[in-house]
C-alpha cells in the first residue's frame, strides 16, 4: 500500500492517492496570507484505516515546504488532527 498526496491548485485541493487511486480529499481556499482548510473528506470503502490523517500530514508538509501561508483549520478533521500533534501547530501562527 502506497499513498502520496498532490496538490492540485485548480480544484483547490489536496488529494491523497492509494496505489495511484484517488481515494481521499482537502479542500482549501486561499484568504490573504492564509490557507483554509475547510474540509477533509476519504472514499467511504476506504475508512477506518488512519487515511484523513495522512491526508493532513501530507497537506501540511506540502504547505510547509512550499508556502508561508498561516493554517486556518476551519475543518473540524484537521483542527482536531493538529491539537493532536503539535509538531503542526507552528502552522497556525507564520
Amino acid at each position: 500500500m502506497t499513498t502520496e498526496v498532490q496538490q492540485d491548485t485548480n480544484m483547490n485541493r489536496f488529494e491523497l492517492l492509494l496505489d495511484g487511486a484517488s481515494v481521499g480529499e482537502s479542500d482549501y481556499r486561499i484568504q490573504d496570507n492564509s490557507i483554509v482548510i475547510t474540509h477533509t473528506e476519504i472514499d467511504p470503502s476506504q475508512r477506518g484505516k488512519g487515511l484523513a490523517g495522512e491526508l493532513v500530514r501530507g497537506a501540511l508538509n506540502l504547505i510547509r515546504a512550499d508556502t508561508d501561508y498561516r493554517v486556518v483549520p476551519s475543518c473540524p478533521f484537521t483542527a482536531d488532527w493538529i491539537s493532536k500533534h503539535p509538531e503542526y501547530e507552528d502552522l497556525l501562527s507564520r
